[in-house]
């Protein structure tokens, strides 16, 4: 029994899922202590139905889901497009079934066991055409101090062995390492956006940034292991009925300014540092957000987990078909019904003025720390500057890596001495495009450390990260908890922020590099 004050979406699923009892009445452990007894209908009688359902059953894959049809949305009512995704992947009470499932190597093996326990020979995958499968977290961990120092490297191959097998045993697509061992082919949820997700579609995936890709029209939200395990037999996981929240950003945003800093400053906002955003799913829109390439709006849809949404999204138009022709080849066509209907109902509209922003940084310890970068009277000397992971490993990131290293290239700037710069792409085909447009040689021109795909200093697994709690590190990443990408301080900026950082030594954004350039001078 675990007794909280509260409890976080995703923690109190996973034990529901375990089966295993949770409680926010605080006086149990003094009445259990003194030899009171409590009942199962006591623990359970302020809990959702099917929630306390799986946990009376004794978990997700000993639960047998009610039969039943859920009636038909009343086509006359206005509904956003969240309601519209998912009443067609209705799958029952309570239930949907998504058209993709992934997982990646941190949890393929935890879901194999489970499975293997409830099913063992008799275990068959549902669709397996439509699971995908990645080794992306732990493909650097043999160049991370942390699992080097700790003796991790054997178990971090341990991950890799089980998860290759898992999907070799099912036959099942796997993006995995590259053949010399250095990085893979790619991110998860960066990939998934790239190569499969389309408007209109429902994800799934073991990743709390999975809403990645809704950038492209669609539902998509993190799953804990177990509802993965179940869904893998099943072909459905389990979702309620969670409000929307729509974020309008009129306006334009600045030159200089980007979806990481727009990120930033609502993770700063009071409605979403009270909680007004947990649970719920983003709806974003308005001419800012329609004026964004799809990469972009990537960045707002992945760091919806930090806002602490269920999922984030982007009403498809014509740049989301102008992107998966451009990435994918593929001419697709949008369906009228890929919109929110005017008058549909939103929990709360959050309205932003995008062109008031300027760039944005969030202090160490919590991406909701945010401030505009012109606030920091005191601009910290940084140690590391890394630019990559699912949130900035995109190929419109990389552009704005290289516009900074290409301004300090032709004039002679590098990498500021006592700094070490990394950019790690997200996947193969933007480290691909980088390359064939000449802009790797610029970063290495400048003093850059070029890495292959994965997630590394992100997930404290690979170079990137600190190794003292004296060092600073600006990052573009989507997350600077405590520990996180080591044992250091860590400031979140965007891309441009991070690059122009390097340059210079400490916190400054690109137009202010480029004006102490010109003071300078």
């Amino acid at each position: 029994l675990v007794v909280a004050e509260s409890f976080e979406r995703i923690y109190r699923d996973n034990a529901d899922n375990l089966g295993l009892l949770t409680s926010t009445d605080l006086t149990l452990p003094g009445r259990l202590q003194r030899g009171g007894t409590v009942t199962l209908d006591e623990l359970l009688a302020d809990r959702p139905p099917q929630a306390a359902a799986i946990v009376r059953a004794g978990g997700l894959l000993r639960w047998q889901p009610e039969q039943g049809d859920t009636p038909p949305p009343d086509d006359h009512q206005p509904r956003t497009l969240f309601e519209k995704i998912v009443e067609r992947h209705r799958a029952g009470a309570g239930l949907v079934r998504p058209d993709w499932r992934f997982i990646h190597e941190y949890y393929t093996g935890m879901a194999a066991h489970l499975l293997d326990q409830a099913f063992g020979d008799g275990l068959h995958l549902h669709d397996p055409r439509s699971i995908v499968c990645f080794e992306d977290h732990l493909t650097l961990a043999h160049r991370s101090p942390l699992h080097v120092a700790q003796g991790l490297l054997p178990g971090a191959r341990r991950l890799g062995h089980v998860h290759r097998a898992f999907a070799a045993r099912h036959g099942l697509v796997d993006h995995g390492v590259h053949d010399d061992g250095e990085g893979s082919q790619g991110i998860s949820h960066a990939l998934m956006a790239e190569r499969y997700a389309r408007p209109g579609q429902l994800l799934v995936g073991t990743d709390s940034h999975t809403p990645h890709s809704g950038a492209l029209g669609c539902i998509a939200f993190g799953v804990g292991t177990t509802e993965m395990a179940r869904a893998f037999v099943s072909g459905s996981v389990r979702l309620g009925r969670p409000e929307v929240l729509r974020v309008q950003v009129a306006g334009r945003l600045p030159a200089g300014v980007s979806a990481k800093d727009l990120a930033l400053h609502l993770l700063a906002t009071p409605r979403l540092r009270e909680g007004g955003g947990i649970g719920r799913v983003f709806e974003f829109g308005g001419p800012a957000v329609r004026a964004m390439a799809t990469d972009e709006r990537a960045t707002l849809t992945n760091m919806t987990a930090e806002m602490g949404g269920l999922a984030g999204y982007v009403e498809p138009d014509a740049e989301t078909l102008r992107f998966i022709a451009e990435r994918r080849g593929e001419v697709l066509t949008l369906e009228p019904w890929m919109r929110s209907d005017p008058g549909a109902p939103y929990a709360e509209v959050l309205t932003v003025d995008a062109s008031s922003l300027s760039p944005w940084v969030a202090r160490p310890g919590d991406p909701g720390r945010g401030l505009p970068l012109s606030a920091l009277t005191e601009r910290p000397a940084i140690h590391i500057a890394y630019g990559g992971s699912c949130t900035a490993g995109k190929r419109a990131d990389f552009e704005a890596y290289h516009a900074v290293a290409a301004w300090a290239a032709a004039r002679g700037l590098r990498v500021a001495d006592g700094v070490q710069l990394y950019l790690q792409f997200g996947t193969d085909e933007v480290s691909a495009h980088a390359e064939a447009a000449g802009w790797c040689s610029t970063f290495e021109a400048v003093g850059a450390t070029l890495l292959p795909p994965g997630c590394g200093a992100c997930a404290n697994g690979g170079p990137g990260a600190s190794t003292q709690p004296g060092q600073v590190t600006v990052s573009a990443i989507n997350r600077n908890f405590p520990g996180r990408s080591g044992p250091g301080q860590v400031w979140l900026a965007s891309p441009a922020t991070v690059a122009a950082s390097a340059i210079a030594g400490r916190l400054q954004s690109f137009e202010e590099l480029r004006a102490a350039h010109r003071a300078a001078g």
